[in-house]
């Protein structure tokens, strides 16, 4: 048994929700801040057997494209001095971060 945790911008989290429905693979969704540019995203955690794993990181890959995009740093109000630079950055946006950690045991109730 595996643990695949993919963790992806909010704005993929529906489109990469659906294709996995689609594929019949259950997940569970979590709510969660990344430090840089302090942008939300979402984590996914999915249980899997060994063999289905690859098939499941196909979809994440295929659903999470990465791409140029612009982002605008958060203000820090404690420290005036930052707030004189606020334009835009050009980052990349999209992708996911993927762990694949096995499980010494699971159960469901």
């Amino acid at each position: 048994m595996k643990m695949i945790i993919a963790i992806v911008q909010d704005s993929l989290s529906n489109k990469l929700s659906t294709a996995l429905i689609e594929a019949e693979v259950k997940a569970t969704k979590l709510s969660t801040t990344g430090t840089f540019l302090k942008a939300g995203n979402t984590t996914f955690l999915i249980g899997s057997s060994q063999a289905k794993v690859p098939a499941v990181i196909e979809i994440i890959k295929q659903v999470c494209q990465k791409h140029e995009g612009y982002r605008v740093p958060p203000i820090n109000l404690d420290a005036p001095s930052q707030i004189d630079d606020k334009s835009p950055l050009e980052v990349q946006v999209g992708g996911a971060t993927v762990f694949v950690v096995p499980i010494e045991e699971f159960y469901h109730f």
